[in-house]
């Protein structure tokens, strides 16, 4: 009886009766081909090859016997592989280990064994694969479809999916060419949770919804300025809730016309945006305090274009000044002291009254109404700091018959009119500055005692 090789490995079986004086030999080439069946392979495909046979000999060494075979060789498209015969069943590892012959490459190989299926595997890829030996309609299969794994997974490369995951998956990893890697789970309070070395939790996506929560810093190191609400370095579609400070470390835009920013638990105070106009303090009885109590200056500047001005509070001297220029102080025009004494500084108005208490010198530069209430010799009434055209009134109240001893030589004065000052009762007193300066300027005129 002749020798078969029906098997799958293609091992010699002896007939009866066959073999006589080599069954040894042929034991010890089937042990061998065993033994290779265990083992490791590489096989050239001709270059640039659209198909390429790999047959398992009868009964002889070969690479396609091989467990693992690795398939080489420079290709410039796709390349069919088909195994035989059609009938040996067999669990394989190929890798793919070509080459591109050209520019457009990497390419694939296709392993085939019959009209079956067959299982493609991408360049630089290993796949773990069973011939099912059925004869003209073979086919070749994935043997890791659904996998069913237990322990941990070490992997010394990448773990890459080629698959997308579905609704029913309850931890799963997959791959779609529009989604990229794609994470699916199914827990009671997360779907998906990614802790950190510690095991604690850094973000969690919450059950069923499309929630994240960050258990830490969420932090981005882009750098990329916001023009618009779609090119910043983080954007959201919708609102942005936040529950603490927040810091803002260069501009901050409302882009909308009529934008508001509102102020209090309730929202009662606003702030309204008014295209090309300006900006609305509004609310119930809106109020803008500049200052805090503390011991400090206070004031808003104007800034124009040729000449700034300012409005503010001198804190030290208790004064609402209005000036000229940046700097509080410097180059004031109006004063408002605590008692509500007005001074126009280089040019007097009419308004006020300055009391110069115990005195016969009047500042017009303070003002140009004053008090005076003498209550010991006045050596000379004087008018100081004059403007041409400069006017006023002074109340003299003399009631304690102080002596007026003479008048400045800018005072055009009466004489019997000066000497009336110093008897005691209450004068009203009118002036006219005709210059700023020379003697007999000032014209001043005396009322008779008016008490």
């Amino acid at each position: 009886m002749a020798s078969t090789y029906v098997n799958d490995l293609r091992l010699n079986e002896l007939g009866t009766g066959d073999g006589s004086g080599t069954w040894g030999t042929t034991t010890n080439t089937n042990l061998e081909l065993i033994a290779e069946a265990l083992g490791f392979a590489t096989e050239a495909i001709t270059t640039n090859a659209d198909t390429h046979s790999s047959v398992v000999a009868d009964g002889a060494t070969d690479p396609a016997r091989h467990m693992y075979i690795k398939y080489t060789g420079a290709l410039d498209s796709n390349c069919t592989i088909t195994i035989s015969p059609n009938t040996i069943s067999r669990v394989h590892l190929i890798e793919n280990a070509t080459t591109d012959s050209g520019s457009s490459g990497p390419y694939s190989i296709i392993i085939s064994q019959g009209s079956g299926a067959n299982v493609t595997i991408p360049n630089g890829q290993v796949a773990m694969v069973y011939l099912d030996g059925a004869g003209s309609g073979a086919a070749v299969v994935n043997a890791l479809t659904n996998p069913l794994l237990s322990g941990d997974i070490t992997a010394s490369g990448t773990l890459s999916a080629t698959g997308d995951t579905s609704s029913g998956d309850t931890a799963a990893i997959g791959f779609t060419s529009t989604e990229g890697i794609i994470i699916t789970g199914q827990g009671s309070t997360n779907d998906v949770t990614i802790k950190n070395d510690a095991d604690t939790q850094v973000m969690g996506v919450l059950t069923g919804t499309t929630t994240s929560v960050f258990a830490g810093v969420l932090k981005t190191d882009d750098t990329t300025d916001a023009t618009s609400t779609t090119d910043g370095s983080l954007q959201t579609d919708g609102g942005l809730s936040v529950a603490k400070d927040a810091v803002i470390g260069d501009d901050l835009k409302l882009l909308s016309d009529a934008s508001v920013i509102h102020f209090g638990a309730d929202s009662e105070i606003t702030l309204t945006h008014v295209h090309d106009t300006g900006l609305i303090l509004g609310g119930t009885t809106p109020t803008l305090t500049i200052g805090d109590a503390g011991a400090e200056d206070t004031k808003i500047v104007f800034d124009g274009n040729a000449q700034d001005f300012y409005v503010g509070l001198d804190d030290s001297e208790d004064d609402l000044v209005i000036g000229k220029g940046s700097t509080l102080g410097t180059t004031p025009a109006v004063s408002i002291d605590e008692n509500l004494i007005v001074t126009v500084h280089n040019r007097a108005v009419s308004g006020s009254i300055v009391d110069e208490g115990n005195s016969g010198v009047f500042d017009l530069a303070d003002g140009n109404n004053f008090k005076a209430t003498p209550t010991s010799t006045v050596s000379e009434l004087t008018f100081s700091n004059p403007t041409a055209g400069q006017s006023g009134n002074v109340l003299f109240d003399n009631s304690a018959g102080a002596t007026v001893s003479a008048a400045h030589a800018s005072v055009a004065i009466n004489a019997s009119a000066l000497t009336s000052l110093s008897t005691a009762g209450v004068y009203f007193l009118t002036y006219y500055c005709t210059a700023a300066s020379g003697n007999n300027t000032i014209l001043v005129s005396v009322s008779g005692a008016l008490t």
